[in-house]
C-alpha cells in the first residue's frame, strides 16, 4: 500500500524563477509494506532541460541530458544571486596550481548529474558575503606563499555581483602578482555568444585560468588534472580572449595512469623495498 508524503517548500527553478510548492507529493511506500520500520520518500531525479535546443557549436559535450543548458543570457547573476557564500577555504593546494584560498559562491542552475556540490545549489544557502570576510581574503592572499585566490561553487559566473568587485581589489591591490582561477558549467562558447550578459564577460577579463564545462558523468575520468570528467578543460583567458579562440593552459599535465596503480607495480616488482 502507497501513501503520498505533503510538503510546502519554496523553489527555484532551473531558468531562476522563484516559486512555492504548495502540496508537492512524492511516492513513499507505506511501513506496512516494507521491513524498513522508517521509511523515506523515494527522491525523483531532477527534471533536465535543453532550453538552446537546435543551438550548435556550444563547446564540447554540450548540448547535454545529464545537466541543464541555458539559452544565451536566460540566467543572469542579477536575477538569481543573493550574495551568498557556502565556504572559504585557506592555504589549498587542490584548486588549481599552487598554494590557493578558494571561495565557495551559492547557487548553481546546471544541476550535473552527480555532482560533488549539490548541497549548494540553492542560491540562499550559506551566509552573506561581508567586508569581515573580505578583509580576510585580501589578508591571506598577502601571505607571500599564496599564489591566488579560486572561484568555485555553485556557479560563479551567476554571482558576480561579489566576484567581479572582489576581482577588481584584488587586482588593484596586488596586480598580477595573484592570479585568479575559476570554476564554471559554462562552456567558452556559450560565454561567447551573442546575448550573453556583460557581467559574466566583466569577470572573465579578471580571470587567469578558467576550468569550463558541465561535470559529465560519462566521461569521468580520474587522471584528470584539476577536472572531474574529459569535456572540461583549463583554459588560459587572457591569450584565448587575445586570440578569439580557446588557449589551453601550458602547464596542462594529466596523469597517465592511476597512482596507487603505478605503486602497487613498483611493490610488485620489489621496488622502494623497505628492508
Amino acid at each position: 500500500m502507497a501513501q503520498e508524503w505533503r510538503r510546502t517548500e519554496g523553489t527555484t527553478s532551473a531558468d531562476g524563477s522563484a516559486s512555492v510548492v504548495e502540496s508537492s507529493t512524492e511516492p513513499m511506500t507505506d511501513a506496512s509494506d516494507s521491513p524498513l520500520d522508517d521509511a523515506r520518500p523515494v527522491r525523483k531525479k531532477p527534471r533536465l532541460h535543453d532550453f538552446a535546443a537546435g543551438e550548435r557549436g556550444r563547446g564540447p559535450g554540450i548540448p547535454t541530458p545529464l545537466s541543464n543548458n541555458p539559452k544565451a543570457g536566460q540566467w543572469t547573476s542579477e536575477r538569481m544571486s543573493h550574495n551568498m557564500i557556502a565556504d572559504y577555504k585557506r592555504f589549498l593546494m587542490t584548486d588549481g596550481e599552487g598554494i590557493r584560498c578558494s571561495l565557495y559562491v551559492s547557487g548553481c542552475p546546471f544541476h550535473c548529474e552527480q555532482c560533488y556540490n549539490a548541497s549548494i545549489w540553492d542560491f540562499q544557502a550559506g551566509h552573506p558575503y561581508n567586508e569581515k570576510l573580505e578583509a580576510q581574503i585580501m589578508d591571506d592572499l598577502a601571505q607571500s606563499f599564496v599564489q591566488g585566490i579560486t572561484f568555485l561553487g555553485g556557479e560563479p559566473l551567476l554571482n558576480t555581483g561579489v566576484l567581479l568587485p572582489l576581482a577588481r581589489k584584488i587586482r588593484a591591490r596586488f596586480g598580477h602578482d595573484k592570479d585568479i582561477w575559476c570554476w564554471t558549467g559554462y562552456t567558452w562558447e556559450e560565454l561567447m555568444r551573442d546575448g550573453e550578459s556583460a557581467d559574466k564577460m566583466e569577470l572573465l577579463r579578471e580571470i587567469d585560468i578558467l576550468v569550463d564545462g558541465r561535470y559529465l558523468k560519462d566521461q569521468h575520468d580520474s587522471l584528470l588534472q584539476f577536472r572531474g570528467s574529459r569535456n572540461q578543460r583549463i583554459i588560459d583567458v587572457p591569450a584565448s580572449l587575445e586570440r578569439g579562440e580557446v588557449v589551453i593552459w601550458s602547464k596542462l599535465h594529466d596523469q597517465e595512469r592511476f597512482i596507487p596503480e603505478i605503486y602497487g607495480h613498483e611493490r610488485a616488482a620489489g621496488e622502494g623495498d623497505a628492508s
